[in-house]
Formats: C-alpha cells, structure tokens, sequence
C-alpha cells in the first residue's frame, strides 16, 4: 500500500475503533470480538509507526477507552487509568523484553507478578479515612462516570478498610482499581432464572456486568451476581509497597479481595516456561479471563520506564486466543444424524476463534433460530472454549443492514428427501425413513441388536463394511445376502460366512414382536412392540391401523400412537415392508405370540425387582409373558403385583405405599401353576 493509502486506512481505522469504543465501553453493546477489536488495533498501531505525523490525542492508540456517558456525573481521575499493550504469543512477549531491558537494565533483575486478565470491567474506588466515597468507570481513562451507588450492591466490594490486627490503619486517602465480573456459574443461574421467567437471556458474562453496573436504579444492580477482584493502588495518602507482590499483599491484608491466582516471578525465562500452564488452567477458572498480565514487579523499575502512548512500558498482557468472535452468517445447512434427527448448522465466512479458523458451528436446534431470530446474512456471535464444537450464541440485532433473510425450516430430510416428523412436546424433528442413507448404519445396528432380530455374529465393524460396500442399502437386504457376498468381503473366510448366513436365516423364524422392534419406530419399545403383537396378526394389519384404535391399546398415547401411523403411511416404508415379505420375513401373531402364549394371566401387569434366586430378570419377564402377564418398569397404580427378589430398592417402598400385592420366584410359579390348574 502506497502512503496515501496507509493514511487513509489510518483515518478508517481510528475512525471505527473509536465507533467500537463507545460500543463496547459507553453503551455495552459491542458489535464486534475481542479478537476483531484487537486486530484493527495492533493494525493501526503498526501503520501509526510507519506515518508518525498521524497519531493524534484523538485517536484510540492514545486513550484508554471511550467518553462517559452524559447521563453519569463525571469524575475525573487522580491518574491516568490506562489499558496495557497486547502480546499474542510468547515471540511478542520476547520483544517486549528485548525493548525495554534495553532501556533499562534494572528490568533483568526486577521479577515479575502474573495476574490473570479478568473479562470484566473496570472501576476506581475511592477511600477517605478508610470509608468508600466514591465508585467509578474508567471512562475515557481520565474522566469516568460516578456509580458509586451502585458500587455499593457488590458484597465483594469493602465500605470501610478495617483497622489491622497490628494497630495499622488505612491510609487517610487510598484510591484502588480493580474488576467487576460475574462467575461462570453465577452466570449460567442467572440466564436460567431469566429463561425460567420468560425474560430475555444475557450473551456473556462480561456485557452482563458492564451493564448490571451502570444501571440508574441501583435495585437492579443488586439483583446481579456481580463480584469484584482489586490489582492496583492509583492514589495513596502514604507511602506505597516497592513491588507488585507486596501491594497485592498490602491490599489483601486490608480486606481487599485479591486473586489467588496471581504468583510471583523470578526471571523472564520462568515467566515464559509458565505461560502455557495459564493457557491450560483457563478452563479451570471459575470466572472468564482472556489473558495473563505479566507486571514488572519493581514498581520503581516500571514507573521510570514511563509509557508509550497510552501503554506503560513495565507491564503487558498475553491475550489468550479469542473463543468469541464475531462473523457473517453465509447460510444455514442441516444434518441428519444416526437416529434422524435433523440439526441445523451454521455456515459463515472463516474466521479464527481458539486458536483455530473454522467456517462452520452447530445452532443447536430450530427452536433456537427462531427464539434467538437468527437470519442468513446476520452478523453473529460464535464461541469456542477448549475443544468444545464452536456453536452460535445470537445475531448482532444491531448491525441488520435489511439484507438478512428469515430462515425457513425444512419440510424434506436432506439426505433422502422425505417429509421430516415432529412430534408435539418435543424440540427435535426427525426423518423417519427406515432406509435414509444418513441414518443406515444406525438403523441396520438396531434392526440386528440382541433385543431386535437377533442376528448373531453381526457386529457394527460388519454392519458398516456391508453398507460402506453397497451390499446393503436397508435392512432388508439384509436378507438378500449370500455367502458368496461374503466371501468377497475383507475378514471372511467359509465358516464366518456359513455361520452369518445361518444366523440370518434364523433370524426370519423371529415374532412379529421382534421384527416391529427392529424398524425403530419413534417411541416403539419392547413392551409396546409387544402390545403391538398381541393386537395385530401381521405387519400389514398393523400398517392399516388408526389412531383412534392404537389409543384403545393400554398405555398407547397420542404421540406414539400418530408416530406408528405416520411411520407406516411413508411410502417408503411401505416399500420396505413389501421387500421384506417378499424375502421371507414376515412374521405372524401365531409365531410367537398370541397362539404361543397362555393366557393364564390375563393381561396382569407385573413389576421385578431385585435378584431372583434361579431365574435371571430377562428369563421372569419372558415366563410371565409367556404366560400372558405384562412386565412394565415401574411401579403404579396399575401394577397388580411386584415380582421380589433379594436388594429390592424404592419400587418396594412405592408398591407398599400403593398397596400392590408382593411375591417371590416360588410365589410367582405357583400362581401361575394355580391358575393353570383351575384353567385346566
């Protein structure tokens, strides 16, 4: 870039820093990351070395922030309250040091104090005679905006200096600064209360505090979570402590609440090995820093370094990789996962946050696009802490041009173009295509589970080499498949292949129970496959079922019922059923099910707990509703009598409570003998 470029890219620069500066400082609304913020200004300062001529008083490399805002009294600062200089990795740090040890020798041998940069903000207090007088902003860094009643709501913050065990009193005039912010958990209460309410959710901690704090009603300050950590002294009546560790521990021993975070240092090879351990730790800190400060410890040292700029030369700050930026909302796509539900995705223009670019991040749900009004083209706010998946937090309401664009949700699955269900009551949509492309290896894992077909010897490694090969593109053609099929496969040799073509060939001799497990209908369990069987002779009696009829079914509701309505009416699945009759799979309610059973128990519905003496929990299930009994999970006001075994925990308490009659295993056989007799 040429020189008149370089100056009006400066001009640009100053001008919209200056922008974001009242966003961020005076109206705690920012419209862009930390991260962006930071690299327009480290780009400005670079371009302001090169064109010395254009750093003004004006511009942002020369204050520390933005103007009060005119409806706070002002209050002029003791002394500058100024930012520090940014360093992004330990190569920044380095030069850092190279400079000013060059300036000063001293700085090699002055040790040094880590503190963690607190995301919250910044305020004076001032203290006479040891009473809180005066709380402030920081402001422009020489005038900031009177809060002190609202100061006083922070519990953290101390009303009066208390007088030391050592008889030592508070200096007649102290004024310190320090950082107001809301722990993480604090955070998350307060959002959940809100949610619970109805009333709108906060974004992050640090917007939070900002604006908690600059309320005029000082009775919504005190209703916020805010705390208050100090790290500084800008004014004293007395003499101060010649270092960074012994004012830490000054104002500690005069109730000031101080971070125990923060460590002393002897050299700065010692500060650069600790630097990663900070990085690591981040997660671990129950409040949100996004840097380590590292301050010459020799206070001496570090004032006669003086500043350059608005930045003191005797400290700096390591930011710590931005984990929320801001970004242009591209589109919005969708996934289909393992068990159909369908989840929406950002996709944005690349942008780095932790340390990583990435061009997508999950919306969580559709209910979330519409709560939080997300449109295409929005500017959007992402997060990524550790390696969390990056997710969106909400738009950037303000900064809507017109252009953005309502997301419309799906009416067909992505991936196999089928209407997408929802059931009322829940917050997922599904695709309930048995034969979707997305979800087959998911639905062929089930369809040959153990508590489905059964189909012995087929694991998820050979589920996923059949569909991967193409072999199987449903479950049906599972049947299909020969040994020779198998043969060609990678893994099989004659007796694998002969033993997994015979547990499919068995797996036909399976009831109907099994089988209408197997095709996974939403909310279709064992015992409702059961119940299911017992109701209809075939698949295709049950495919031309109702509503109104499921719901005669004891404990079938509306939900489950319109879900096997809905599954049978896809054109899809009815091609899936008549592919499977056509290869020999189509149980009936005499295989295995009404005809099998006796009926001696009538529909009584039982309850097992606890370890039987002989028989295992499966094998008491299977003989009682061999005998025509119904085993369900919990105990209720249904349950006619509750199966006990050794260790029965609650559902004993609650079957005593409701008055449900008990038996043992022996209990159990003879009332079933019983019966057989009398029925006899």
């Amino acid at each position: 870039m040429d020189e008149n470029g370089d100056i009006s890219e400066i001009k640009r620069l100053q001008t919209e820093i200056n922008f974001h500066n009242y966003q961020y400082h005076v109206l705690n609304k920012p419209l862009i990351s930390d991260y962006e913020y930071d690299m327009m200004l480290k780009k400005l300062h670079e371009l302001e070395a090169r064109h010395h001529h254009m750093i003004t008083s004006g511009s942002p490399t020369q204050r520390a922030g933005a103007a009060p805002l005119e409806r706070f009294v002002k209050v002029k600062h003791p002394a500058p309250i100024l930012s520090l200089a940014n360093a992004f990795n330990t190569a920044d740090l380095s030069a850092w040091y190279e400079r000013i040890v060059k300036l000063d020798p001293k700085v090699a041998s002055s040790g040094y104090v880590l503190e963690p940069k607190i995301d919250g903000l910044t305020v004076v207090l001032r203290y006479e005679k040891g009473i809180l007088v005066q709380g402030a902003t920081r402001g422009d860094g020489e005038v900031g905006e009177d809060i002190t009643t609202n100061i006083r709501t922070i519990k953290s913050v101390p009303l009066k200096i208390p007088v030391l065990h050592t008889g030592a009193e508070a200096p007649a005039l102290l004024v310190v600064r320090g950082e107001v912010f809301i722990m993480r958990e604090d955070f998350i209460k307060l959002n959940r209360t809100l949610e619970e309410n109805g009333e709108k959710t906060y974004q992050n901690p640090r917007n939070t505090a900002a604006g908690s704090l600059r309320q005029l009603d000082p009775i919504l300050t005190s209703a916020r979570p805010l705390t208050f950590l100090t790290y500084a002294i800008v004014q004293s009546s007395d003499s101060m402590p010649a270092t960074q560790w012994a004012l830490l521990n000054y104002l500690k021993a005069f109730g000031f609440p101080v971070s125990d975070l923060c460590e002393p240092i002897d050299s700065f090879e010692q500060v650069l090995a600790r630097t990663n351990a900070w990085v690591e730790r981040r997660d671990a800190i129950p409040f949100e820093v996004d840097g380590l400060v590292i301050k010459l410890n020799d206070l001496r040292v570090a004032d006669e370094l003086g500043f350059v700029g608005k930045d003191p030369r005797g400290a700096i700050a390591l930011k710590y990789p931005a984990r929320e930026v801001t970004t242009i909302l591209k589109d919005i796509g969708v996934n289909v996962g393992r068990t159909g539900v369908l989840t929406p995705y950002a996709i944005f223009e690349p942008v780095e946050v932790g340390g990583v670019t990435v061009k997508q991040a999950t919306l969580h749900n559709f209910d979330f696009i519409a709560e939080k009004d997300i449109r295409i083209l929005d500017r959007v706010l992402i997060k990524r802490a550790g390696d969390v998946i990056p997710y969106v937090i909400g738009p950037i309401i303000e900064t809507r041009s017109g252009a953005e664009k309502p997301y419309a949700m799906p009416k067909v699955c992505p991936s196999c173009g089928q209407e997408v269900e929802h059931l009322a009551g829940e917050v997922a949509w599904y695709c309930v295509n048995l034969s979707c492309p997305a979800q087959l290896i998911r639905n062929l894992e089930h369809f040959v589970s153990r508590g489905a077909m059964d189909i012995v010897g087929m694991g998820i490694k050979i589920v996923e080499q059949l569909a991967e090969s193409e072999l199987v593109k449903d479950v049906a053609d599972l049947f299909r498949l020969t040994k020779e099929d198998l043969l060609m496969q990678e893994g099989f040799a004659e007796k694998k292949a002969d033993n997994l073509i015979d547990a499919i060939r068995a797996a036909k001799q399976q009831p109907l129970s099994r089988l209408i497990i197997g095709l996974g209908i939403r909310g279709v369990g064992e015992v409702a496959a059961a119940d299911l069987a017992d109701n209809f002779n075939d698949l295709a009696e049950l495919s031309q079922t109702t509503t109104i009829r499921l719901q005669q079914i004891e404990g079938f509701g509306p939900n489950t019922a319109d879900a096997i309505v809905d599954w049978f009416a896809r054109p899809s699945n009815q091609a899936l059923i008549y592919k499977l009759k056509s290869l020999g799979v189509w149980p009936s309610a005499n295989q295995g099910s009404r005809s099998s059973k006796r009926w001696y128990l009538d529909g009584k519905v039982f309850v097992i707990t606890g370890t039987l003496p002989t028989l295992s929990r499966e094998e008491a299930k299977e003989f009682i509703e061999q005998n025509g009994g119904k085993v369900t999970d919990s105990v209720s006001k249904k349950t006619d009598y509750l199966v006990l075994g050794e260790n029965a925990g609650l559902k004993l308490d609650k079957a005593v409570s409701l008055g449900v009659a008990r038996l043992d295993e022996n209990g159990l056989k003879e009332l079933i003998a019983r019966l057989e007799k009398n029925n006899g």
